[in-house]
């Protein structure tokens, strides 16, 4: 689809947070992945308080990530980016169309390629930011996405890493609207930040939090995911903005809390028995996490679940080769899609 037909006013997809973010809301629900050779939906924004902005791109599959922007009107940040330059360029122009000015300074939540393959696009007005792990590992990656999904048409994707990092709190004033940066330790990466509004009640969580998707914690920690999820709640926001999936609110932590207990568990009774992680991921009975997307990302999360039971520090590079291929493997031996 040309992006040109995509929605262009916040106004066609604004949100009222006091009515979207509830237990019941009735905004949207989360997007079941498209069947093959199907349009995959396009990025619109979502007003969620005044000059804050979510950038949601159905389906919030693997590369369809979230991204957003605070303005006062006077300055813009923006939070993350998007696995492709024509998604990027698209974030760039929904910012114009809204009346903001051009960014100043734009926040990496983490180093995966979906939130900052994008930040050229941005840089060198804008200054990016993030924590200093982020740097660390967006450099030592690479062309990342390429390497899994080599058929993508990315476009000019230049290697764009923070230039500003900090190690536990930084806080921002954009314009009016104070921004403070939270590093929660090692949780879906080594390098997260949240990305909290204190005054709006609102936070842009990254990967930490996945809305109608399976969490991933390959890289980072499933004890310290858990403890992350407790400095979420802590936080208190009334409106969380997720990696990946629809707009939500703080009730979303209670549905990831009990997955990651159950990978924790799983992985506890399959390392007892001597199994692999792709045997326990292959007899496991998900339960209500089968209505999850991705659900192949269970066995690479046992990787490091096994990991952690062995004594590795969270965060602990793992073998993405052997992870990938148990979840190529779970996924009926299919590799999993990129939709961007």
């Amino acid at each position: 689809m040309d992006d040109e037909t995509a929605p262009t006013t916040p106004a066609q997809h604004s949100a009222d947070p006091a009515r979207t973010t509830g237990p019941d809301a009735d905004g949207p629900a989360p997007a079941a992945p498209p069947a093959a050779g199907a349009a995959v939906p396009e990025p619109y924004l979502t007003e969620l308080a005044p000059g804050v902005h979510a950038f949601i791109q159905p389906d919030g599959g693997w590369c369809l990530n979230n991204a957003g922007f605070v303005t006062d009107g006077d300055a813009t940040l923006v939070v993350d980016t998007a696995a492709t330059e024509r998604r990027a360029q698209l974030l760039r122009r929904r910012i114009a169309e809204s009346g903001a000015p051009a960014p100043r300074t734009l926040v990496n939540t983490h180093h995966h390629g979906d939130h900052t393959y994008g930040n050229a696009v941005f840089a060198p007005e804008a200054t990016v930011l993030g924590h200093v792990s982020c740097r660390r590992e967006l450099l030592a990656a690479g062309h990342q996405l390429h390497a899994v999904w080599p058929e993508v048409e990315y476009g000019d994707i230049r290697l764009t890493a923070p230039e500003v990092t900090y190690t536990d709190e930084l806080t921002l004033h954009t314009g009016g609207i104070e921004v403070a940066l939270i590093h929660p330790g090692v949780a879906h990466t080594t390098g997260d930040t949240l990305v909290w509004l204190p005054r709006q009640r609102l936070v842009f969580a990254g990967d930490l939090v996945f809305h109608g998707g399976t969490p991933f914690i390959l890289m980072g920690s499933l004890t310290g995911s858990l403890r992350a999820l407790e400095l979420l709640r802590a936080l208190d926001a009334v409106t969380v903005v997720p990696g990946h999936g629809p707009v939500t609110g703080p009730e979303v932590y209670d549905g990831i809390e009990r997955y990651l207990r159950f990978v924790g568990r799983l992985a506890q009774e399959g390392r007892a028995a001597g199994r692999t992680p792709l045997e326990v991921a292959r007899e496991a009975d998900l339960g209500p996490f089968a209505e999850l997307a991705e659900s192949e990302r269970l066995v690479a999360n046992l990787h490091r679940a096994y990991a952690e039971l062995a004594g590795a520090a969270p965060g602990a590079p793992l073998d993405p080769i052997a992870a990938f291929g148990d979840m190529a493997a779970l996924n009926g031996g299919v590799p999993m899609a990129c939709h961007a």
